[in-house]
């Protein structure tokens, strides 16, 4: 019996390794610019039960209530899946020495590019690496790919930067210490801390901005308006946290906010374009305060930008204390979604110009003209290089 056990152990642990081999080459193929290949130790071992510290892989199958009606998978499903991976690696990094106990908590989401649209029946792989750490935070680099299983076709749809800091199981308003990571060379850990001061001033900026409250648009109120204007497609959802949505500690979970303000994102994109929308890119998403169970949200999202074929959405979360001794309403979360309108066979289609009604919407206009252009600067700048070689 022993041997029958140990020798299940062995040809399953070769066949992981035998995915693992067939999935680096693929990715290696497909984008040959993105992370780097996945060791084969990064695999659960059942014969020594252990994972590789600093690596991980989180996969799943995509179900029909994940995607929309043209059968693409929400962009908010992959955020959520991205974020439960990085909280993942992110608490295990950060429990691996003698101390306090901790549960690391998202601060923050770099840009999030959506390269290709994931569909239902397909495989979800979103493999993590820790890149950097501070003294009291986390950098964890996401990569996303989906896989054909009837054809074995891999490919990148998804890249991701977040932020996680450790907070106290027993005091979440103390945030433990996070142990040090080794950098392969000195550039690494330099280039990493440029990154987290850069993130930090940004943070900071934008919760400085982020003061104005969304009044949420009624349909009676939405009649009245003219299509394409701002007050038109403006969205807002209602939500009553519970348990489900939250962490050890009884806040919620990073990944359950962002599915929520994408499916906002999503709706304020339809009433605006009135066909199949995709999710293109997610700005920076700052997680500037926690949201405790028993909180009711509200998310609301407004367009801000539009180009010829994309459109800039703004999302907040405000939550309402309902219990305990002090109520309050404050700003938790926000961030800006770039979705793209499709056609039925997938190509992209123009986009209704934003009509513009006041002074404040002109100005959140020219601010997102800025973005727009800024990004399409980089994108040129990083896809020269490689149409030189």
């Amino acid at each position: 019996m022993w041997f029958n056990r140990h020798r299940f152990y062995i040809i399953h642990d070769v066949v992981r390794l035998h995915i693992h081999n067939e999935y680096t080459r693929s990715v290696a193929s497909s984008c040959p610019h993105s992370f780097p290949p996945l060791p084969a130790s990064v695999f659960y071992s059942y014969s020594s039960a252990r994972f590789l510290p600093g690596l991980m892989l989180l996969r799943r199958i995509m179900r029909p209530d994940d995607a929309n009606i043209a059968g693409n998978v929400h962009g908010g499903t992959i955020l959520k899946m991205i974020e439960e991976a990085g909280a993942i690696i992110s608490t295990r990094h950060c429990n691996s020495q003698d101390g306090e106990r901790c549960v690391a908590a998202l601060a923050r989401v770099e840009r999030t590019d959506f390269l290709s649209p994931m569909c239902i029946g397909e495989v979800g792989h979103v493999s993590t690496e820790i890149t950097y750490t501070s003294k009291h935070s986390v950098e964890v680099q996401v990569n996303v790919v989906a896989e054909n299983i009837l054809t074995g076709a891999k490919r990148v749809t998804n890249r991701a930067t977040l932020w996680y800091v450790p907070l106290s199981l027993t005091n979440v308003d103390k945030v433990t210490e996070v142990p040090p990571i080794q950098y392969e060379r000195k550039e690494l850990e330099q280039e990493g801390r440029k990154r987290y001061e850069d993130q930090k001033l940004e943070r900071m900026e934008t919760k400085q901005r982020n003061g104005e409250f969304i009044v949420p648009v009624v349909n009676q109120d939405r009649q009245n308006k003219e299509v394409y204007t701002v007050g038109y497609s403006q969205s807002s959802l209602i939500h009553l946290v519970g348990p489900s949505d939250c962490t050890l500690h009884g806040y919620v979970h990073g990944g359950v906010t962002m599915k929520l303000m994408d499916e906002v994102a999503g709706i304020v994109a339809f009433r605006h374009c009135k066909t199949n929308i995709v999710t293109a890119s997610v700005d920076a998403i700052n997680f500037h305060r926690k949201i405790k169970k028993g909180c009711i949200i509200t998310i609301s999202g407004r367009m801000t930008f539009t180009s010829n074929k994309s459109m800039e959405i703004e999302v907040f979360v405000d939550a309402d204390t309902l219990v305990g001794d002090t109520q309050e309403r404050y700003r938790a979360v926000s961030a800006y979604f770039t979705y793209v309108s499709l056609s039925k066979e997938g190509k992209t289609l123009p986009v209704p110009q934003l009509v513009i009604e006041s002074e404040d919407e002109k100005k959140r206009f020219e601010e997102g003209k800025g973005r727009y252009l800024q990004t399409k600067t980089k994108r040129q700048a990083h896809m020269q290089p490689l149409t030189q070689q």
